[in-house]
Formats: structure tokens, C-alpha cells, sequence
């Protein structure tokens, strides 16, 4: 299998993400580290050699178990934060349904996902758009859109910052 673009040099990370904006009765599916109280929307590195959508598939499938149908790109997002040093992420985000609306539970359920060489575990959460308003959301960019995806692509940037 093909390595996740995710490096580390000396001074910074460089990370290569996809994620899904995916809604069930009027709530997003979102996950978060245990023990962090920001939410991102589910998702992952994507490997060398593949394709995004194939990578998000993958990466939903494997923490989740769900088949998901991926839409349309709706955003992209360059993201500058803190890890374990400066971090420059680029973040493709799709649209996506589930294959089945019964695969993932309605309450919170739990997975665990492999950075690099370092295990994740992950809180998944069906929480509703009217909710959105009083979590964290990373990156804080998307925010503001996942009530309501444009019907374009957006093109978001956030720095150190904010």
C-alpha cells in the first residue's frame, strides 16, 4: 500500500486531506480525537497514486465501515495551523451520501484511525446544523458553509491565525 502524503521535515508538516460533508435528517456527520473538543469532518490522508474520492471512500469505509456515494467537490481549503510544529494542510471536501442510511448509527460511535505510526481514537457524531453554531469546528474556515454547501466550489484559506 501506497504511503499517506503526510511528511514531516524540519521546520513544518505538509498534510493532504479529504473529507466528507455528509448530512442524514438534518445533522452532519462529524468526528473528533477523544479528548479534543473540536470536531473535523470525517476523513484522511490521502496516499501517493490515489485518487481523492477514492482515498475519502477508503479512509470512511475503514474507520467507519460505511460505503459512502461520493458527490461533487464543494471546497477546497488551505490550512495553516499548529500540530507538533507548523502544519500546511490542503483539504479537498466532497459531498457524499451513504450507500445505505441504516450503515452508521444515529448516536455517537467510536473508531480509531492510524496517523503515520500514531492511533487515533475517533468520537463520530451525527450533530445537527442548528448545533453547529455553539461547537469548534477545525478547520474554522469551513465552518460557515456546512449548513448549506454553495452550489460552487469555495475556495477557503485560513492562516496561523485564524
Amino acid at each position: 500500500m501506497a504511503e499517506d502524503i503526510l511528511f514531516s521535515q524540519k521546520d513544518f508538516i505538509f498534510s493532504y486531506r479529504v473529507g466528507a460533508v455528509l448530512y442524514r435528517d438534518g445533522e452532519i456527520l462529524l468526528q473528533r480525537s477523544l479528548g479534543d473538543e473540536g470536531y473535523a469532518l470525517p476523513g484522511g490522508q490521502v496516499a501517493f497514486g490515489e485518487f481523492s474520492q477514492k482515498a475519502l471512500a477508503r479512509e470512511l469505509m475503514e474507520e467507519t465501515g460505511a460505503a459512502i456515494q461520493i458527490g461533487r467537490l464543494c471546497a477546497v481549503a488551505e490550512v495553516f495551523f499548529q500540530w507538533q510544529k507548523p502544519c500546511h494542510q490542503i483539504n479537498l471536501y466532497y459531498l457524499a451520501e451513504l450507500k445505505n442510511s441504516d450503515a452508521l448509527p444515529k448516536s455517537s460511535f467510536y473508531a480509531y484511525d492510524s496517523l503515520g505510526r500514531e492511533r487515533r481514537d475517533l468520537e463520530f457524531s451525527w450533530i445537527s446544523l442548528d448545533a453547529l453554531d455553539r461547537i469548534k469546528v477545525y478547520p474554522r474556515c469551513i465552518k460557515p458553509y456546512l449548513k448549506e454547501m454553495p452550489d460552487s466550489v469555495v475556495h477557503l484559506q485560513q492562516n496561523m491565525e485564524g
